[in-house]
């Protein structure tokens, strides 16, 4: 499945960003399937691509969150912003500590 992301580039402390198209599976370092335009933060400066951008999404690609508020920022695209930090983490261990608890209700009741 292909995805429409930031790849940085840049210095140390001076973050610059590519949106590129690739393999969601991909590591951001190597090859991608195009290059989609910048964007620099420190600048709040970007160049894109918006037609390709769309060629993209409408063949199947999916778009970051990041990338889509920040589009949506800018006005290039319509839409709602996604919340990124507020979504809930997944917790390994919670399929464990809810089955413990029903376990132990039944032997406090015994005890009293």
């Amino acid at each position: 499945m292909l995805s429409i992301r930031l790849k940085r580039i840049g210095k140390k402390h001076q973050a610059a960003y590519r949106v590129v198209v690739s393999e969601r599976r991909h590591k951001m370092v190597g090859v991608h399937t195009e290059d989609l335009g910048w964007y620099n933060p420190g600048q709040d400066k970007g160049e894109f691509k918006i037609d390709r951008i769309k060629y993209w999404m409408s063949t199947g690609a999916s778009i970051s969150d990041t990338l889509h508020n920040l589009l949506l920022k800018r006005k290039l695209i319509e839409g709602k912003k996604i919340a990124k930090h507020k979504q809930p983490k997944i917790d390994p261990n919670a399929k464990a500590a809810t089955a413990a608890k029903p376990a132990e209700a039944p032997v406090e009741a015994a005890k009293a």
